[in-house]
């Protein structure tokens, strides 16, 4: 008999203890109790690759989400934003772009740095041109693709060649890195200035070159809860995900270093 008393009050505790929890509690198909519907993330298109993983995953922890995704460069993104463009959450590949968003107040908080990028020269597999470094650029027929500078990969290369002492006239500005990454991928360019994790990507097309100077021109990356999120409860819950182990090892793998 007193065995049974203690096993009801201990399942009695239990259910109790469940209750007055400040953890969400999961429903009936899993998912945390208001973690549901759809995320819309605006993320810096070097983001691409390792956010679609992580969205899967956040999706696979949190049954009844579904998160897409607007990949672009990043000034094109904060000015998509601040015309109104509905979106919970903006990742930018630079604090200048982000401060964009947020001196237009349409940030909700802070914005956090959660991973860093550093440039290396993309060129096709195997060198041909035999690339070592940025003065390489500068070889007379030698056809070099960079970001505009108004695009974080642009103002960070053109710290890195200020840096080197470099001076190069592109045959092409892009709007993001993707961009420039595609023409070494075409072989309409000999040589790129892209991320780390853009070369890392696309292994199996191009080769990524290190150069010293890439250390004076290291990316921030913040991201922010926006002002008006459609879906502000599963946003934050994405943000939160973001600072985990299992995002932080895809990241990490993906060739971003920590903040």
């Amino acid at each position: 008999m007193r065995t049974a008393l203690a096993a009801v009050s201990l399942v009695a505790a239990t259910a109790l203890a469940a209750c007055g929890s400040d953890t969400p509690q999961p429903d009936a198909s899993g998912s945390a109790a208001g973690i549901s519907g759809d995320v819309t993330v605006f993320a810096a298109s070097s983001l691409t690759e390792s956010f679609k993983q992580i969205g899967k995953d956040f999706e696979a922890a949190h049954p009844g989400t579904k998160v897409t995704f607007n990949f672009a460069g990043s000034s094109a993104l904060a000015t998509q934003i601040i015309q109104g463009a509905p979106a919970d959450i903006f990742a930018a590949a630079s604090p200048a772009t982000m401060k964009t968003v947020t001196d237009a107040g349409d940030a909700a908080g802070t914005p956090t740095v959660f991973v860093k990028n550093q440039l290396v020269i993309a060129v096709p597999k195997l060198n041909p041109k035999g690339v070592t470094g940025l003065a390489d650029l500068t070889k007379p027929g030698l056809k070099v693709a960079l970001c505009a500078e108004q695009v974080p990969c642009g103002a960070a290369a053109k710290k890195a060649l200020d840096a080197a002492g470099v001076r190069l006239t592109p045959v092409t500005l892009e709007q993001e890195v993707k961009g420039a990454l595609q023409k070494v991928k075409l072989g309409e360019v000999d040589a790129a200035l892209v991320y780390r994790t853009d070369t890392q990507a696309a292994a199996n097309d191009v080769d990524g070159i290190e150069f010293p100077e890439s250390a004076k021109a290291i990316n921030d990356y913040p991201v922010v809860l926006l002002k008006n999120a459609p879906n502000e409860t599963a946003a934050q819950a994405f943000l939160d995900y973001l600072q985990t182990g299992p995002a932080k090892a895809v990241l990490g793998a993906a060739g971003f270093q920590a903040p």
